[in-house]
């Protein structure tokens, strides 16, 4: 019997660990071979010697399993590593059909105490190691789609986060690198329709070295069941998002843990107000605007637990 991604050829970016290492294993699992791409370096803040253990160990887990992977080490915030990386999976399987983007690094601080440095650094890696990968695929995809004369099968699921809907207080680098995620995929989707190639971003809750802190005190189950931030659970998702089955998914933003997936609504205009005249007056703006706001607490996104959906223990 076939499997979904039978014949496939797929690149999963920051699959060393967690998230990018179990969507790696769901993709082999539906059939599809498997660049596993990891920089390697210890620290969650990009910190410490690059090194091809992490790649190198999912990638022979895959094989062990009678799959196909080759492990590449390489910073996808590189522009020529990000090129070489997609130029590995078209010179290794003969194409690229699935690109899931999910390296990043975190360095947390409050607006007001955080560097320069820290500011760019998780910008380079998440936002713009997104594009990077995104940008030779799509050329590969492109080239392929004219020189067959129609469409050809391209998937690109991008890692954006709750932390750009919400907001997250201490994390202003990452919650606008994530927002910009979810730009970059919607204007891809647009873009790419035309080759048959569809983008869609996902924003997971999965417990990983990259959350521990915010999943601290959040219950484990005792009993045997699986965790519901295990990131086995937004595997599944990936490897839909990847099939031929989700061709006319595009453009989308998902929410998915534990046994759920949201669908986001783009935002909606929640109130509107007319000026009287030809432009609006400081007072009558005041007039209108203030009401609206009287009463409402300063900050109306939700507090961390109703987000989450979750229990702490």
């Amino acid at each position: 019997m076939s499997l979904p991604l039978d014949g496939m050829a797929a690149i999963v970016t920051g699959a060393g660990r967690g998230l990018g290492r179990a969507e790696a294993l769901e993709l082999a699992g539906l059939g599809a071979s498997v660049v596993v791409n990891d920089y390697g370096q210890p620290g969650r803040d990009g910190s410490g010697e690059a090194s091809a253990t992490p790649a190198e160990e999912v990638a022979e887990e895959i094989r062990a399993a009678g799959g196909r992977a080759v492990a590449h080490v390489g910073d996808v915030s590189d522009h020529q590593q990000a090129g070489a990386l997609v130029q590995l999976a078209v010179d290794t399987y003969g194409k690229l059909d699935v690109l899931v983007n999910n390296a990043g690094i975190l360095r947390d601080r409050m607006i007001f105490s955080m560097t320069e440095d820290e500011w760019d650094s998780v910008i380079r890696v998440h936002l713009r190691g997104h594009f990077n990968t995104t940008h030779f695929a799509a050329t590969h995809w492109r080239a392929r789609a004219k020189e067959s004369g129609g469409p050809v099968h391209g998937r690109i699921i991008n890692t954006s986060s709750e932390a750009f809907l919400a907001g997250s207080a201490g994390q202003p680098n990452y919650a606008a690198a994530k927002g910009g995620i979810v730009g970059l995929t919607t204007s891809t989707a647009l873009a790419l329709a035309r080759y048959g190639v569809t983008a869609n971003a996902i924003c997971p809750r999965a417990r990983t070295r990259m959350t521990e802190d915010v999943f601290a005190g959040f219950e484990v189950p005792g009993d045997g069941r699986l965790d519901a931030l295990a990131p086995e659970h937004v595997a599944p998702l990936v490897g839909y998002l990847a099939s031929p089955a989700a061709a006319k998914v595009n453009g989308q933003l998902l929410v998915v843990h534990g046994g759920m997936v949201a669908v986001v609504e783009r935002p909606r205009v929640a109130a509107k107000f007319d000026s009287a005249k030809e432009t609006f007056t400081f007072d009558e703006l005041d007039e209108l605007i203030s009401p609206y706001y009287e009463g409402r607490p300063p900050n109306e996104t939700f507090a961390a637990a109703e987000v989450l959906g979750l229990k702490r223990g």
